[in-house]
């Protein structure tokens, strides 16, 4: 029996395009300027340093920026490159100049399933905290409270069996009792071969579906049943 759902968040709870259209232009506009106007603050003076070191840059803000924003345009996975992208999308959260995508049939399931008692967790190879953000200042409010947990990419890469035999083991359930959703087949296989249930969610024409796992165009075709 299905107890546990874990759902990826691009391309299965929330519009690929949201990611790269708005947070990602959104944040390499702003990053300049944020990092100007808050240099000095620690948080900020951790990542520019961690910057620093990975880029081989100058010690200087702008060198540094110069480095982060060749970063953006490599879509390089940088840590400290990932943080101050966090620290800007929550200043614009804040603001209210942005909002989390979410699709409607994945917030009514998602609410659905936790007032029925099923527990959700969220694994995404954003950080954790940009994954709160994304549900906590969303199209539907703060939906935070739904959720169990987070992971991210510090449990193990997505595309490998170990991360989610690890995911199962944090949350202290057998892993075919947990349920994966996701748009990339690779990610399913390594659920599957941890023992979990996997579903594709297919909402998009150019993905390519995975035969080996059920597909679906939106939570609302999701049966638990037929997977228990």
């Amino acid at each position: 029996m299905i107890r546990v759902i874990l759902t990826d968040i691009e391309g299965t709870t929330s519009s690929i395009s949201f990611v790269h259209e708005v947070l990602f232009p959104y944040a390499k506009r702003e990053l300049r300027g944020f990092v100007e106007a808050n240099a000095q603050l620690p948080a900020v003076q951790e990542q520019l340093k961690l910057a620093q070191v990975l880029a081989a840059c100058e010690d200087t803000v702008d060198a540094t920026v110069e480095a982060l924003l060749g970063w953006i345009d490599e879509d390089r996975k940088a840590t400290p490159l990932k943080a101050l992208q966090g620290l800007i999308w929550q200043a614009g959260y804040q603001s209210g100049e942005l909002k989390g995508h979410l699709y409607e049939d994945a917030h009514a399931c998602l609410r659905g399933w936790h007032d029925a008692g099923m527990r959700l967790y969220v694994f995404s190879s954003g950080s954790i905290h940009a994954q709160k953000l994304l549900f906590g200042h969303s199209d539907y409010g703060d939906l935070t409270s739904l959720f169990s947990g987070n992971f991210d990419t510090t449990i193990g890469n997505k595309k490998g069996a170990d991360a989610y035999v690890r995911i199962a083991e944090t949350i202290g359930v057998p892993a075919e009792t947990i349920l994966f959703l996701s748009d990339v087949g690779a990610e399913l296989d390594a659920a599957r071969a941890s023992g979990m249930a996997t579903v594709q969610l297919v909402r998009d024409e150019t993905i390519v579906p995975a035969a080996a796992h059920p597909q679906v165009a939106g939570f609302d075709e999701i049966d638990l049943s037929a997977l228990s």
